[in-house]
């Protein structure tokens, strides 16, 4: 599985904001469904918040993808 990097451009994001802004789900809709089926992971576990806060450090799997948190620059 390739790693992305997805560097903030604040302090956080939310998980399903993550999920937008990557393309990973298509609308807030779809990432809200998908955070509570349990398909994300957030360092490894399963979450399901949507409202979850990434921060630089996390890291992000969902169905196949994985994106790293960076600091913004």
């Amino acid at each position: 599985m390739d790693t992305t990097d997805f560097a903030l451009r604040g302090d956080y994001i939310t998980l399903d904001a993550l999920l937008k802004a990557t393309g990973w789900a298509s609308s807030g809709g779809d990432a809200k469904a998908a955070i509570a089926d349990g398909r994300a992971l957030v360092n490894g576990e399963a979450e399901t918040r949507r409202g979850r806060k990434l921060r630089a450090g996390d890291v992000v799997e969902f169905d196949g993808h994985r994106a790293a948190i960076q600091a913004a620059a």
